[in-house]
C-alpha cells in the first residue's frame, strides 16, 4: 500500500532549523524525522512512498539519492571513479519524490500525488509527527467501516501544568499530562482514491473544505489512538523528542 507524506511546508515555528532545510529533514537522534516516520510504516510492511515536496524540496531529494552512500563504507577508485559500497543499510523501499509547488496548500499537495497513488486505498500522514500507532489495527478499522476516510484521533500532550481544584485548593498537579478531553487530528490517515474528488486544487486546505465535507457526508471515521503521538512544531517539541530518543525509550521506535 502506498504511503503519502506531506513534506512541503515552511515550518516557520522552527525557523532556527528550517531556514536551511525543510522541517521533515530536521534531525532527531541524528536522523531526519521523515526517516523515523518512514521506518515506522516500513515496519508494518508499507514500503512504497510518495513524498509531496515544496519548500527546499531539493534537500530531501539529495538526501534520498545519497542515502545508500551516506550509510555505507565506501571504496573509491580514484583512477576510474568507480565506487564500491560496503555494509550499506539495504532498504527495499521505493520513494516517489514529487514537486508539488512552493505555495501549494495541503489539499493541493495531496491531489498532485494522485497520479503516483493510483486507484487504490492509501495511507497519508504529515512529515513532522511520530506515533506508536498500530498501523495494522488502523487499516483493519478502515476496512471494517467502508467509508472513504479514516483519521487517527489523538489526545495531545498539554503544554503547561494541569491543575485540578477543590474550590481554590489544588488537589492534583500534573506537569505533562495527556489532555483528558478533546481529540484532535493526528494525521495517520487511511484514504480511498475518491477523496481526490473532494479537493478543488492547489489553494485547497485538506483540513478545511475536504475534511469538513467528508464529515458532513458521513464519510470520515476516527480511529482513536490513546498511546504516544507527538508532532514537531517548535524547538520545545524537538527537544522533547531528542530527550526521548536519547533515553533509549522512544515510544515511536517500532523497528529494530
Amino acid at each position: 500500500m502506498k504511503v503519502a507524506i506531506l513534506a512541503g511546508g515552511v515550518g516557520t515555528r522552527l525557523a532556527e532549523e528550517t531556514e536551511i532545510k525543510p522541517k521533515p529533514m530536521v534531525e532527531v537522534g541524528g536522523t531526519p524525522i521523515i526517516m523515523h516516520i518512514m521506518r515506522h510504516y516500513a515496519q508494518f510492511g508499507h514500503k512504497q512512498f510518495a513524498i509531496a515536496l515544496g519548500y527546499k524540496g531539493e534537500y530531501i531529494k539529495k538526501y534520498m539519492m545519497d542515502y545508500a552512500s551516506l550509510q555505507s563504507h565506501l571504496t573509491v577508485d580514484l583512477k576510474t571513479g568507480d565506487v564500491e559500497q560496503h555494509g550499506k543499510d539495504k532498504l527495499d523501499w521505493k520513494v516517489d519524490l514529487v514537486d508539488t509547488g512552493r505555495d501549494t496548500l495541503t489539499g493541493g499537495r495531496i491531489k498532485r500525488l494522485a497520479p503516483f497513488i493510483g486507484n487504490e486505498t492509501f495511507m497519508l500522514t504529515w512529515g513532522d509527527g511520530v506515533s506508536d500507532v498500530d498501523l495494522d489495527k488502523l487499516l483493519a478499522f478502515h476496512q471494517s467501516h467502508g467509508k472513504l476516510a479514516t483519521v487517527t484521533a489523538v489526545r495531545p500532550t498539554a503544554r503547561f501544568g494541569h491543575l485540578e481544584f477543590d474550590g481554590d485548593r489544588v488537589v492534583e498537579f500534573s506537569e505533562k499530562p495527556q489532555t483528558a478531553e478533546g481529540w484532535i487530528n493526528g494525521a495517520f490517515f487511511v484514504l480511498e482514491p475518491a477523496i481526490f474528488d473532494y479537493i478543488e486544487g492547489d489553494a485547497t486546505q485538506w483540513e478545511h473544505e475536504p475534511m469538513e465535507r467528508l464529515a458532513n457526508e458521513g464519510q470520515l471515521m476516527a480511529y482513536r489512538h490513546n498511546s504516544f503521538w507527538q508532532c514537531m512544531d517548535t524547538l520545545r517539541d524537538k527537544k522533547l523528542l531528542e530527550e526521548l530518543w536519547e533515553s533509549g525509550k522512544a515510544p515511536w521506535k517500532t523497528w529494530e
